[in-house]
């Protein structure tokens, strides 16, 4: 039976359900984080490349903190390094910028949001003439090390990773001072990372799926490509639980002890998709999610507006191994 909050190796709590934040919009953020918190959601999920951090610590210095609803320790904040940021040198000074648009004084969670290093600058995607991503050669071995010393300062309660294959945990893994408490990366029934999810139990790191419904939003997404919420084999076991696709979705992540960061913006949605602990799927339908998997990515960085991995080059791209 799935619980509503994972312990990580550090002793928190990180409840299996959180409020993703990537691709809402400015003047949409705010008020989607106020909705989750006054329903109920302790979980919020941001990073610094999604452009809404400040829009998101308004929100929070509503609700949260001395006099507020909720007490700080009450509500788990996740942020994250971009790539830009890898220099060892630039890791501390990025937190602190994350800390002040939020309003807070410490994350709960800070990830590094890629392995791959980008050149040092003001855009988020360096490029060189041709329009192609200006790479660093910075080993995220080198990055982790920096990340440490923000648990030392306590400007973060824990660290992890984002979209690293299990080569590459390891990696951080065999060099650790402070052990990666998550590894956040896209899951779903399409791509549903069974092999990745063994090896994340097997090495004590907690896997969190963003994307969790598919994201069919996403800007580059094709009229060709299958619509996970619309999937009939979906509709039926929701039919006869008397939920949505979407609750379907969410509770078989959470079955399988993942947790899981719908984004979303509309009230009822954001309200629905917490409503999750009130039934349990069937072992029968947990299978039927399982046999959905077509290890099919929607999110791949692109380049020339083309299903093409603009990243593949670069020596840490992750998506090359198996897993």
């Amino acid at each position: 039976m799935a619980t509503t909050f994972m312990t990580l190796r550090t002793g928190q709590k990180m409840p299996t359900v959180g409020l993703g934040t990537w691709k809402s919009a400015p003047g949409q953020v705010k008020q989607a984080v106020l909705t989750a918190l006054d329903c109920g959601y302790r979980h919020i999920d941001c990073a610094a490349a999604y452009g809404n951090e400040e829009e998101v610590g308004e929100a929070l210095a509503l609700r949260v903190g001395p006099g507020k609803a909720l007490r700080r320790d009450q509500v788990f904040v996740t942020s994250k390094l971009w790539n830009t940021k890898h220099e060892p040198s630039d890791v501390e000074k990025a937190c602190r910028t994350t800390l002040a648009h939020l309003g807070l004084s410490y994350v709960d969670l800070y990830l590094m949001h890629w392995p791959m290093a980008f050149q040092p600058g003001k855009d988020l995607m360096p490029r060189h003439e041709d329009g192609s991503v200006c790479y660093s050669d910075t080993h995220y071995t080198e990055t982790w090390a920096a990340m440490e010393d923000l648990v030392d300062r306590g400007l973060v309660k824990a660290i992890g990773l984002s979209n690293f294959n299990a080569r590459q945990m390891d990696d951080i893994i065999r060099m650790a001072r402070h052990q990666p408490v998550v590894n956040q990366v896209e899951c779903h029934p399409y791509l549903s990372q069974a092999d990745l999810l063994a090896h994340c139990r097997s090495v004590a790191v907690c896997l969190t799926a963003y994307s969790p419904l598919g994201s069919g939003d996403r800007p580059w997404a094709s009229t060709e490509e299958p619509c996970l919420l619309q999937d009939p084999r979906l509709g039926e076991i929701a039919q006869r639980y008397h939920k949505t696709a979407a609750q379907i979705i969410l509770r078989w992540h959470i079955q399988r002890g993942v947790v899981c960061i719908p984004k979303s913006v509309t009230p009822s949605r954001i309200q629905q998709n917490l409503q999750l602990f009130d039934f349990a799927l069937l072992e029968e339908d947990v299978k039927l999610v399982d046999a959905l998997n077509r290890s099919q990515r929607f999110i791949v960085p692109t380049r020339d507006n083309k299903r093409l991995w603009r990243d593949a080059e670069h020596p840490h791209f992750p998506f090359s191994d198996p897993y």
